[in-house]
């Protein structure tokens, strides 16, 4: 509701303003490689934000219309019935999204009623960015931050409407479907283990915004903290209702420079703000890239030859591959919805580096598992870091190095891979390094109690090495 321009919009230039929400049934169905492109516990933060909304009209003395099928076919419909004179939206990015834009608008060509999309998704407004059209967006991260943050300035957020005016009489608002009628088996609860519930909606977005950064004063060191991997507060943990429209970047923003004000301005201030910035760069090079971005070759069109599915990928989805910080990444992910960045990067070189499987299957995965999952950031920082993105380093992570540093003592690990609870610290990380009789003593024996290595890394590193010259 607060700083929605659509919304905003409406209630300043109409009289009668219709909320509306259409479960599209796309939304449910499968991603590339057939998997599925939501999972339960996704479909319960989007159910929750959706209730939440239909509150915060009803306060304002409204209803939320929801609907389930397709917008091109639900808009139409609502407009001839209320006589509508537009239709208003927030423009996405990425093929599929844009599909369904181009469909909307064909479809209200004989309604009478025009289609306006208003751009919100980015810290920096499109039309405030210093570049001309998207062939303009820089390459890389560095030029396009200094080149934002030298000409150009984040809009003021925008106030809710104070009040709209009740329904039509004779338009129900419908019902929210159930998780059951979209097509999921379970409830969606989420492991009590995970960092944080993800409860979804605006209001625990804004919640989270002051229990984060005032309540528990925890911004003050987040540059510091941020590459934790317990607990709710090692990060701002924003991105689900980022991804779901339930808050903005500009909030949030607003609020760190109000802190900085009031409180304390230093390097982990400025580095959240470095973070939103790193979301709008995703954000303007999906724009800029259309399609590329979901092709083999990703921007770059790099001819890589990948592996495609096989027993490897499925180890590495389930976090079974024998190599401790990558299954317990993993099934945190499965569990929870959720995966730290530095996880995220580190099962990514995992499976495109080390594994060679076509990297858009580990994004199609995360799509279809992620309780904060953006087109852009997730595809976007999978290319990155698959050498078919932005990055201009052919880059790879020494996984077992980045586990020792972020998780020195093995707390993470154990924490979600109890098989590996007595195994001391020297092994923790690499249990293949003990003998069959310490891995007997400890509890841990490969093959048996915790699998084998999927893939013996070393050697896959200097692969790297190799082909990258």
């Amino acid at each position: 509701m607060r700083d929605h321009a659509p919304l905003r919009y409406a209630a300043d230039h109409y009289d009668q303003v219709i909320p509306v929400y259409c479960f599209d049934p796309r939304h449910f169905g499968t991603t590339m490689f057939d998997l599925p492109k939501m999972s339960s516990i996704r479909a319960r933060f989007l159910r929750e934000s959706v209730q939440d909304l239909r509150d915060s009209v009803q306060d304002l003395g409204a209803d939320l219309v929801v609907r389930r099928g397709r917008p091109e076919d639900i808009l139409p419909e609502l407009v001839r019935q209320t006589g509508a004179n537009e239709v208003l939206q927030f423009q996405e990015i990425g093929g599929e999204e844009e599909d369904v834009e181009t469909a909307v608008e064909d479809a209200l060509r004989d309604t009478g009623a025009t289609p306006g999309f208003f751009w919100g998704k980015t810290l920096y407004h499109i039309d405030d960015v210093p570049f001309d059209g998207p062939d303009d967006i820089p390459k890389v991260y560095t030029n396009f931050r200094k080149a934002v943050e030298k000409k150009s300035t984040v809009r003021p957020t925008l106030d809710a409407p104070d009040s709209l005016l009740p329904l039509p009489e004779d338009l129900n608002p419908g019902s929210i479907p159930t998780l059951d009628e979209l097509g999921f088996d379970d409830d969606g609860t989420v492991d009590e283990r995970g960092v944080l519930p993800f409860r979804g909606g605006e209001s625990r977005g804004h919640d989270r915004i002051d229990e984060y950064i005032w309540r528990g004063d925890f911004l003050k060191k987040y540059k510091a903290t941020r590459n934790g991997l317990l607990g709710a507060n090692y990060s701002a943990k924003f991105s689900a209702w980022l991804a779901h429209g339930c808050i903005t970047p500009r909030q949030i923003h607003e609020e760190v420079e109000r802190y900085e004000d009031q409180r304390v301005d230093n390097k982990s201030t400025y580095w959240m703000k470095f973070e939103l910035i790193w979301r709008d760069f995703f954000s303007y090079v999906t724009w800029k890239a259309g399609e590329r971005l979901f092709r083999p070759g990703g921007i770059n069109g790099n001819d890589i030859d990948w592996r495609y599915y096989d027993k490897s990928f499925e180890r590495w989805a389930a976090g079974t591959t024998g190599i401790p910080f990558v299954d317990a990444n993993m099934r945190e992910l499965n569990r929870t919805g959720y995966m730290s960045n530095r996880g995220r990067q580190n099962v990514a070189s995992m499976l495109s580096q080390s594994l060679k499987l076509d990297w858009r299957m580990g994004a199609a995965y995360f799509e279809s598992r992620l309780v904060d999952y953006d087109v852009a950031s997730n595809w976007g920082n999978w290319a990155y870091n698959s050498r078919v993105g932005n990055d201009p380093r052919a880059r790879y992570f020494n996984i077992v190095k980045q586990a020792k540093r972020y998780d020195e003592n093995g707390e993470y690990v154990r924490y979600w891979l109890p098989e590996l609870a007595d195994v001391p610290d020297k092994y923790v990380h690499e249990p293949h390094r003990m003998s069959h009789e310490q891995q007997k003593k400890y509890g841990c024996v490969l093959g048996a109690d915790y699998p084998k290595p999927v893939v013996d890394l070393d050697k896959t590193y200097q692969r790297i090495r190799n082909e990258r010259g």
